[in-house]
Order: structure tokens, then C-alpha cells, then sequence
């Protein structure tokens, strides 16, 4: 099959630049590259369709093509009035206007177009509904994360509707989810959990029917073996792992570099919830005894001392993490550092295996929860949120694979976190490993999108929702009357 994925926001290029350094370069783009390989090596042809940016402060996204090894196209089509960078929020007014015609106009020119195409996020879920009512293209939509859930934790949070409207377009946002569920002819999610929680939220109700099981396709995401494996090593392994000794001797006190660690790999963001392990850690002096407490922060190499680089919401958890820091005495048993890329993450994992380590994923709320399988392949022990992914891919029955605990109560994070470092630690690495190659590899991911993209090539969707004329001629603007309701609500 010929197949596009539809990836507006981000971008991609070989080298992957900008991952997890801006907003809009995510997670998810991990996601659709990895997919998009592993369709290839099953012999299928893949575009990673995006925008292109001609932007001198982006110089890696102006041709418009480019390609992964492995045979995996990127074709960048044109998205905005002069084609410089736009924020993820700001490309609703354009997806109708350019970016779909342009994509079309491309595939015709080339005498060739998609057998099927899947939609990710809002906006590629969009543009796969319009692509398909433009072209007759079928379409799976795999949402990521849907904008609902974030409208009502950022509202929780203090927040009024019209300056969350104003900022993250949630309006339209969420009319482009309806319109790209209701018409997909498969809704690819993770988990069951996603497929319920999410997707019966409220903001959907009438665009979509959770209980209808043959709208909906569970495929987990995998790990990549080849970067995360225990039996792999990388160029950079050995710098990455003197780089962990020196930045550890530089934040730690003497005699404390050896000991295991609790190592917390995200984003500093208020919903990865990274202040509850430090107060865990200010909870039990059993933990201060047994492990440090390491935090690997992305760009940001001084975090602790330096507010270099740090955003506005980082610099606000940043700051909160270091009062409670300094207000529990734990100076010189937390470190906190930067470490870029896949390979230097995986290579940091592996280090701290050797060492009987615990990897921390202590999120509000977890979609799915890749990162905790990533540290589990490399070796760690893993210790992660009940609240949603890990729920079911650390617990199956009366398997388990690693500790849940209640992301809110630090006395549970620490038992939980004690538990690990203990006499159970083999036990549960090994459980880990062995349940992400039993399950989540992208082999296993591709298999399932194959199942999902044929079924939805066959399906006949009845009651389509009316594509809003905002999409396709840019007024009038959606307006966030489905918002105030939610907010009463």
C-alpha cells in the first residue's frame, strides 16, 4: 500500500532537529517516524506528509522532500501565507486553504496518489477528513491526546475560557477532532482506557460512540530495541556515560555518586508532576539513604543553579522544585542535567541499570506512558502512575510488570519507589524487559495499523458531521459556545 501519514505540526528531517526542544516537536513525532519505519520494512510505501517551513531560523525544513533511511519519504507542502514558522495553534486558518489542495495538487503531479492516509492529532486528523472529502482517500485518525482533556485541566487550573481559546484555539480544536473522528474509518488508540476516557468525553458526544467496536482499533506504540535494547551500544555511549558521572559528581555530596537512582526523564511540566518526588523523597529518609534522585531535563544542563534556557512553565516548576529542595534538606542528594537525543537517554538508562535503578513516571494523568517501556527495555525497574497507559501495560491480570502508584500522595510514591530499589528490584526489571518484547515493539505497532488502515478502506461511515465552512473558507471563526458549555458543566 501507499500510504501518508499526516503530520502538520512539528516537522521532520533525518537528523530529527528541534525534538523535545520546542512545544510543537513532541512526542508524537517519535511516534509517527517509528510507525512509519516499521510499515516500510514490511514493504509499504510511507510519506510522512508535513508542512514546509521557509524560515531562516528553521533551514532544515525548506526542501520539499526529504527521506529516513529505511525508505521512508518526508514530503513538506506549504502551509500559510509566507510559509515561515506557525506555532502548532496558528495552522487551523491554512490545513483547508493550502496545506490539503497543496498535498493533492503534489500527488497529482506525481501521477500517484495515497491508498489510504491516517490523520495525527487534531490537525492531521482534520486534514485527513478533508483530504478524504476532496480526494475519496480512507483515513484512520490516531488522536495522540485530545484538546477536551487539556481545556478542563488548564480551566481547573485557573484559567478563563476566552483566554484558553485565545492562546490554544481550543475551539477549533476540538470541532476539528469531532469532524476527524466522526468520519475516520478507524480511531487507532493505545489503550482501552483512551478509547473510553478520552473519546467519551463530552465534547464528543454526538461525533463519536466509544461502545461501537468497529470504529475503534487498540494499537499500543513500541519502543525502538535498536536504540532502548540492553544488548545494544551507540558511538556517543561512552561520552554520554562520562557526562552522567561528572555532571552526578558535580550536584551530588561525596560518596553519594555510586548509589542507585531514581531517574525521572520529561518534560518540566505541572502535569508530568515532578515536584511529588521530591517531596516522596523528603517523606522517607530510607529513600535519602538508599538512592539519589536524578532528573534528566532535556536541553537544560544546570537546572538546579542556571534558569539558562528554561521556558516560562519550566522556570515556574523549576523554581517550586528547588524550594522544596532547599526547605527538605535535600542538597546534595538530588541531580538534575541535561541529556539530548534517544541514544544519549538510552545510553544514561543503561548506566544506571548496571546500577539497580528505578525509573519515575509520576504524571497527574498518562495517555499511554512510552517512556516507562523505553527505561524498562534498557533495564531500569519501573515504577509509574495508575492513572492511565501504565495501568494496563504494567498490570495484565495478575502479571505485573512494574509498581503503580497515586501520583498524588507522596507517602504512596514512596513506598512504591522503596519497594523497587529493594529485594524485588531483579524481579521487576526483568518482568519489564520481558513484557515489552512480548508486546510493545513497532513490528507489533506496524501489524496493527495494517489491520486498522484496511478496515478502515472497507468501512461506510453513515451520519458524517458537517465540515464547519471555518476549515474550508476561513469564516466564519469557530466560535467556543461548545467551550462555555463544557465550562458550566
Amino acid at each position: 500500500m501507499h500510504l501518508a501519514f499526516l503530520n502538520p505540526q512539528g516537522n521532520f528531517d533525518p537528523a530529527d532537529s528541534y525534538w523535545t526542544e520546542h512545544p510543537d516537536f513532541g512526542g508524537q513525532l517519535v511516534y509517527v517516524k517509528n510507525v512509519a519505519l516499521a510499515l516500510a520494512a514490511l514493504g509499504h510505501r510511507v510519506d510522512i506528509v508535513t508542512r514546509r517551513i521557509d524560515d531562516p531560523d528553521w533551514p532544515e525544513f525548506s526542501a520539499i522532500t526529504d527521506s529516513y533511511p529505511g525508505g521512508v519519504r518526508i514530503l513538506r507542502i506549504d502551509c500559510g501565507d509566507d510559509a515561515g514558522f506557525l506555532r502548532k495553534e496558528d495552522l487551523w486558518p491554512y490545513l483547508g486553504r493550502d496545506w490539503v489542495p497543496g498535498m493533492i495538487a503534489h500527488y497529482r503531479a506525481e501521477g500517484s496518489m495515497p491508498d489510504a492516509a491516517t490523520g495525527h492529532y487534531g490537525d492531521g486528523g482534520l486534514a485527513a477528513a478533508l483530504l478524504r472529502n476532496l480526494a475519496g482517500i480512507p483515513y484512520t485518525f490516531t488522536g495522540h491526546s485530545l484538546g477536551a482533556q487539556k481545556f478542563d485541566k488548564l480551566l481547573a487550573a485557573g484559567s478563563t475560557v476566552d483566554a484558553l481559546d485565545a492562546h490554544y484555539r481550543f475551539a477549533r480544536r476540538i470541532e476539528a477532532e469531532r469532524l476527524a473522528m466522526n468520519r475516520a474509518g478507524a480511531i487507532i488508540t493505545s489503550t482501552a482506557q483512551e478509547r473510553f476516557e478520552q473519546y467519551g468525553h463530552p465534547a464528543y458526544a454526538g461525533a463519536v460512540e466509544t461502545a461501537d467496536d468497529g470504529h475503534f482499533s487498540i494499537v499500543p506504540p513500541g519502543v525502538a530495541l535498536d536504540i532502548f535494547g540492553t544488548d545494544v551500544g551507540h558511538d556517543g555511549e561512552a561520552e554520554t556515560r562520562m557526562l552522567v558521572e561528572a555532571r552526578l559528581a558535580r550536584d551530588l555530596d561525596p560518596g553519594r555518586a555510586l548509589l542507585p537512582a531514581v531517574v525521572a526523564s520529561s518534560r518540566l511540566d505541572p502535569k508530568k508532576n515532578p515536584a511529588v518526588l521530591v517531596e516522596a523523597f523528603a517523606a522517607s529518609k530510607n529513600l535519602q539513604e538508599k538512592a539519589n534522585l536524578v532528573f534528566i531535563t532535556g536541553a537544560l544542563d544546570d537546572p538546579l543553579r542556571s534558569d539558562a534556557g528554561a521556558g516560562e512553565m519550566e522556570l515556574s516548576v523549576l523554581r517550586d522544585l528547588r524550594r522544596t529542595i532547599t526547605n527538605a534538606g535535600l542538597n546534595g542528594k538530588v541531580a538534575a542535567f541535561g541529556i539530548q537525543g534517544q541514544r544519549g537517554l538510552s545510553s544514561a538508562y543503561r548506566h544506571f541499570a548496571g546500577r539497580r535503578s528505578v525509573f519515575a513516571l509520576t504524571a497527574l494523568y498518562e495517555p499511554f506512558g512510552l517512556a516507562p517501556l523505553e527505561a524498562a527495555a534498557a533495564g531500569l525497574a519501573v515504577v509509574a502512575t495508575r492513572n492511565g497507559g501504565p495501568s494496563e501495560s504494567l498490570m495484565d491480570g495478575d502479571g505485573e510488570y512494574g509498581v503503580l502508584i497515586d501520583p498524588t500522595d507522596p507517602v504512596d510514591v514512596a513506598a512504591g519507589l522503596e519497594r523497587a530499589l529493594g529485594s524485588e528490584w531483579e524481579t521487576l526489571a526483568a518482568a519489564g524487559r520481558q513484557r515489552v518484547l512480548d508486546r510493545y515493539t513497532w513490528d507489533r505497532t506496524a501489524e496493527g495499523y495494517v489491520r486498522a488502515i484496511q478496515r478502515a478502506a472497507a468501512a461506510e461511515r453513515r451520519d458524517l458531521l458537517e465540515i464547519h465552512p471555518y476549515f474550508t473558507a476561513g469564516s466564519p471563526d469557530v466560535q467556543a459556545d461548545r467551550l462555555r458549555e463544557l465550562s458550566e458543566s
